[in-house]
């Protein structure tokens, strides 16, 4: 019989709870029923995400599973060009945008080919960070009229594969990052014969903001300065290359939050152009660099995990400060590049992952050693607990801490037993949650007392790894939404951060989005005996899926890549399922060859019956295993929470 207060609770409030209104755009909710449901195109058709799971694990692939929605990042591509045609028309302004995507932030083959796809109708091209980058834009860069943009050290090499693009009619920028490379796009375009597309990145003195705000300034790793700016331009002048100065370029982080901070930049950048453009030189292209942002926590505001403007205020607020500046400057106004790659990718894919413990004080609460001789601090601690003198919530919790630490001390001497501070622990423990209890009713939490729902709240255990799956969360403190993708009808009584099952300490997710701030704990469900338990982790499309390394070699999760169907009002199929690394596969990526370790370990196994250690039956089923764990999955093969393996 369910409780009052487990009845009352709505998959609305689940809703709420979890913020899908506000970090959603339209895109997650929760149905009727408790599930979490996406609408990857906003226009009503809407997809199951735990139908997408199961349909998974009945093809094998099992939880860590990254699931993309290939419509959605089609649709982001589509909006982000729309928002610009509709600024330029608005504004009245005079050029073009001119989009591309940086690879970097998600060079997966599935995400370029469906960005270079959707880009096809609006020119949208593609942005190189590196020489394989360079490559693989070489090879998947479509259309006389889009442009690649070349970012990033460069040697020789990756000069003359950008100057070979050129040769095929492609419409390739090499962008000027250090004062060096001018002497070296000059040398190899004589060498080649190739007249080059040439970019200045400048360093602007806008001060950035957010997580990646050193882009800027005058220690910005990237970037010409004001007098290096002018020394290109006489090196360009003195061989006759005046006519290749064709972009400026700045970029002022990848996630920013301000959009007053943006407009700054722009007005800056388009300073620069300007006076380029009085110089003589042909220009023709502003690049307004990456930073639209992404509202990770959905409270529309400049905290470094959300953002406090529109993409549609954003792409006006470019268009119409750069239009400004040209039409006071009497220039020609320049085609808008941006290299928005976050605001593209991050909202198309999302990381299911399975709990399969809890790890809670509660577990022992309520069973509390008595030991044979009771010392004088658990006798005090029992007074703390029953309260009869009825002190104040900060007073018990101050005389409880001295309690607890009095026992740590004595127990460090020898004066306590272990069944005694065993005790003290457990009784601490009863009298914190206790306190965090009656907090809860009357609504005032002293300042103090604020740290007890994190210091209460229980370890869900999750298959996966952060440092594969979410480096971002480990490495930058970087806020994901998560929650249950089923039973949000129920109501969630567990405080709990969620660990993962690398063997390292700062394998966890202990900060989560609130609209306030940000949270130390999420709520959940408890774990039910012989069910599943699936939680979601969402926008994780940018960056996550590339700069995960292979911590416990664990290596890359099954995958699989979901498109809606045209002739089903709430249809959709799984285009493409992509298994996950096997153990063979992560180990062959740090230099072992599996095949020479199954001999070694056949080898050690005939040795071992040869001394009677091994009985010549077992010894064969021994290798047989060993070898059979090459070609498993690295992931753990769960067994739902108190039941059965799953088949």
């Amino acid at each position: 019989m369910k409780t009052k207060s487990a009845s009352a609770w709505s998959a609305s409030q689940s809703e709420d709870l979890y913020g899908f209104k506000r970090w959603g755009s339209n895109h997650f909710s929760v149905d009727s029923d408790g599930f979490v449901q996406v609408q990857p195109l906003a226009d009503g058709r809407s997809i199951r995400v735990m139908d997408v799971v199961d349909e998974s694990v009945g093809m094998g692939l099992k939880a860590p599973l990254v699931i993309r929605f290939q419509d959605k990042l089609r649709h982001r591509v589509m909006q982000l060009n729309e928002a610009f045609a509709k600024a330029i028309k608005e504004e009245g302004y005079k050029g073009a945008y001119r989009g591309v995507f940086p690879i970097k932030v998600n060079q997966l083959r599935e995400v370029v080919d469906e960005v270079v796809a959707a880009g096809k109708d609006y020119n949208y091209g593609l942005e190189a960070g590196s020489k394989p980058e360079l490559m693989i834009a070489l090879a998947m860069h479509e259309g006389a009229q889009r442009l690649i943009i070349c970012n990033g050290y460069k040697d020789d090499d990756y000069m003359r594969l950008a100057l070979l693009g050129r040769k095929l009619g492609k419409k390739i920028i090499i962008v000027i990052e250090q004062l060096s490379e001018i002497d070296s796009v000059i040398r190899i375009s004589r060498e080649t014969g190739v007249k080059p597309l040439i970019g200045f990145r400048v360093k602007l003195q806008t001060r950035g903001e957010g997580k990646w705000s050193s882009s800027t300034g005058d220690n910005a790793k990237f970037g010409l300065n004001t007098a290096e700016i002018l020394f290109a331009v006489e090196k360009l002048r003195a061989a006759k290359m005046q006519a290749c100065l064709r972009l400026v370029h700045f970029h002022i982080g990848s996630q920013v939050p301000n959009i007053i901070t943006i407009k700054a930049a722009v007005t800056e950048a388009a300073r620069f152009y300007c006076q380029l453009a009085k110089m003589g030189f042909p220009m023709g292209y502003l690049d307004v660099g990456g930073g639209l942002g992404v509202d990770y926590d959905g409270s529309r505001t400049n905290f470094e995990s959300s953002m406090n403007y529109t993409l549609g205020e954003y792409a006006r607020d470019v268009i119409s400060n750069v239009r400004e500046i040209c039409t006071a400057a009497s220039v020609t106004m320049p085609d808008i590049v941006s290299e928005s790659g976050r605001a593209v990718a991050a909202p198309h894919s999302m990381l299911v992952v399975e709990v399969f413990e809890r790890i809670n004080k509660r577990e022992s609460l309520g069973k509390q050693h008595q030991p044979k001789s009771k010392h004088q601090i658990v006798t005090d601690l029992e007074v703390l607990l029953k309260n009869k003198a009825k002190l104040g919530r900060l007073e018990r919790y101050h005389d409880a801490l001295q309690k607890k630490e009095e026992a740590f001390s004595l127990f460090n001497l020898g004066y306590l037993d272990l069944e005694n501070r065993a005790a003290a622990e457990q009784l601490f423990w009863q009298i914190c949650e206790q306190i965090d209890k009656e907090g809860n009713k009357s609504g005032y939490q002293p300042e103090e007392l604020h740290d007890l729902k994190r210091l209460l709240a229980d370890q869900y255990v999750c298959n996966f790894s952060v440092f594969q799956s979410l480096l971002d969360s480990w490495a930058l403190k970087q806020l994901f939404p998560v929650s249950p993708l089923h039973r949000l009808k129920e109501k969630p009584t567990v405080n709990a951060i969620l660990v993962d099952i690398t063997c390292d300490s700062d394998g966890k997710i202990s900060s989560f989005i609130d609209l306030q701030d940000q949270k130390d704990y999420l709520t959940l469900h408890p774990l039910k005996k012989g069910q599943s338990y699936y939680l979601g982790i969402y926008l994780t499309g940018a960056y996550q899926d590339i700069m995960g390394d292979i911590h416990n070699l664990f290596g890359r999760v099954n995958e699989v890549h979901v498109f809606l169907e045209d002739d089903e009002p709430n249809g959709y199929y799984i285009e493409e399922a992509l298994a996950g690394s096997r153990v063979a596969d992560v180990i062959e990526g740090v230099q072992y060859q599996w095949e020479e370790l199954c001999r070694r370990v056949k080898q050690q196994v005939d040795h071992a019956t040869r001394k009677d250690l091994v009985k010549p039956r077992e010894g064969v089923r021994l290798v047989e295993f060993y070898e059979s764990q090459m070609l498993a999955k690295t992931y753990l093969n769960i067994v739902p929470h108190n039941g059965r393996k799953k088949k």
